[in-house]
């Protein structure tokens, strides 16, 4: 996607803000992207600077980009509700962030065994393989990375795109509370029932899903109870960091 000359009959600002918000969500300005100047834009769009200016400021407000005096604006976040919900998440208490995981991954895990595939199926069981792998090499942050990415699958096999997202944009607040077990058995219990959650999405037993689902979040919660006064560790997406889930 481009951006093209706006028309004349909706506030310029506006359209361009429009465009640009679009090239965010369609991946083509992915987070970390310096957006063109404010004189190539102006340019390229046939526009007055100041229409441009307000428009990008527009977007700084919203939290979807950055600017860096003396550097440039870049694109900060992917969409105007991950900006939200983070910043309701920031400082919220981590109990109320376990009980609206408890939700989405429930209903994911239930919508998951009616609607996921037999290739999703398959990656699941790979992600659970490359988890132990990584247990037994004792890398713990790439455990808990594979950990989070694998129930991102499974609300995202669900087949309901917002519910997905807005289980992506709590992700932090996870990360942010990951504990290493001081409890093997506690620790052996939530690996079986990993394993038990595919079985149960694989059979199309929705019922079952959605229980293990609820019950491996009860386990870790309980387990960040436990584990409260141990160094926390924070894996977010692809970037791995000393840190608190």
């Amino acid at each position: 996607m481009q951006l093209v000359s706006p028309s004349r009959s909706v506030p310029l600002p506006m359209q361009v803000a429009g465009q640009i918000r679009a090239l965010i969500a369609d991946g083509s300005w992915p987070v970390g992207h310096r957006v063109p100047s404010e004189h190539e834009l102006s340019r390229d769009l046939a526009i007055s600077r100041n229409s441009v200016r307000e428009a990008l400021r527009s977007l700084v407000h919203a939290g979807l980009l950055e600017a860096r005096p003396g550097d440039g604006t870049y694109v900060r976040a992917s969409s105007e509700l991950g900006v939200c919900l983070h910043r309701r998440l920031d400082g919220a208490d981590p109990q109320d962030a376990y009980e609206v995981r408890a939700l989405l991954e429930q209903r994911g895990a239930r919508l998951a065994a009616r609607n996921a595939t037999p290739e999703q199926h398959a990656a699941m069981r790979q992600a659970l393989a490359d988890r132990d792998a990584a247990q037994r090499d004792g890398d713990v942050l790439e455990y808990f990375r594979i950990d989070l990415d694998f129930h991102a699958m499974v609300v995202a096999a669900g087949g309901n795109a917002l519910l997905a997202e807005l289980h992506s944009h709590i992700r932090d607040a996870i990360a942010g509370n990951l504990r290493i077990s001081p409890d093997p058995a506690l620790g052996a219990s939530l690996d079986q029932k990993h394993y038990a959650l595919v079985t149960a999405i694989e059979a199309g037993d929705a019922q079952s899903a959605d229980a293990i689902a609820g019950e491996l979040v009860a386990e870790a919660r309980l387990l960040s109870a436990r584990s409260s006064d141990a160094s926390p560790l924070a894996v977010v997406g692809n970037e791995q960091r000393a840190g608190g889930k």
